[in-house]
């Protein structure tokens, strides 16, 4: 029998993204988020939802534009520091030794030494509670090629992505690989 927990923020998986903005004054700056995930295929595009209260909250709708970088579990320490630290205070590539990227597409930095980044120009923004949820059409999906498998697509186990469990504030790794998708179901009814 399933217990009720009430209206809770738990789904599972969560990334742990960091989203990366320049400020009005042109310094680059990061922040972790785990509220993303692709909402639409054509155009291809990501919802972000951030506090109103967050510096980066501020930069995206000033400038219009930001980047989705997804870290390797080798980074959960910066990654972490990210989400603890305010852009306000702190130079947080600077502490943390980790290098902004000018973007060729967006108005927005990513990060050099994360495997793959989204570059998001934003497309749409919502109003929920304390959350705004920034809607970004994907312009262009960059990739380290050492996280690509031989025909050219990302390698989840190369990658190595840093997951988030919001109920107990864990970081995770990646588990087992189950099966392919769209061919192990062939077999039910």
């Amino acid at each position: 029998m399933k217990k009720s927990l009430g209206p809770r923020t738990i789904i599972y998986p969560t990334p742990a993204l960091v989203i990366c903005t320049y400020d009005k004054s042109g310094k680059p700056n990061a922040m972790t988020a785990a509220w993303a995930g692709i909402c639409c295929s054509s155009p291809p595009c990501i919802a972000v939802s951030l506090r109103k209260a967050t510096y980066t909250h501020g930069s995206i709708s000033e400038l219009r534009a930001f980047t989705v970088n997804v870290p390797s579990d080798k980074y959960v320490r910066e990654v972490d520091y990210f989400g603890m630290a305010t852009g306000r205070k702190v130079d947080k590539f600077a502490a943390t030794g980790l290098s902004p990227e000018k973007s060729a597409v967006v108005d927005a930095p990513y990060i050099r030494e994360f495997p793959f980044v989204l570059e998001c120009r934003l497309v749409h923004v919502l109003e929920l509670g304390i959350h705004t949820q920034f809607i970004g059409e994907i312009m262009d999906l960059k990739a380290e090629e050492s996280v690509l498998s031989e025909d050219g697509s990302l390698d989840i186990e190369k990658v190595r992505p840093i997951l988030y469990a919001p109920d107990d504030g864990y970081y995770f790794g990646l588990g087992e690989k189950l099966g392919r998708a769209f061919s192990m179901g062939r077999d039910v009814g």
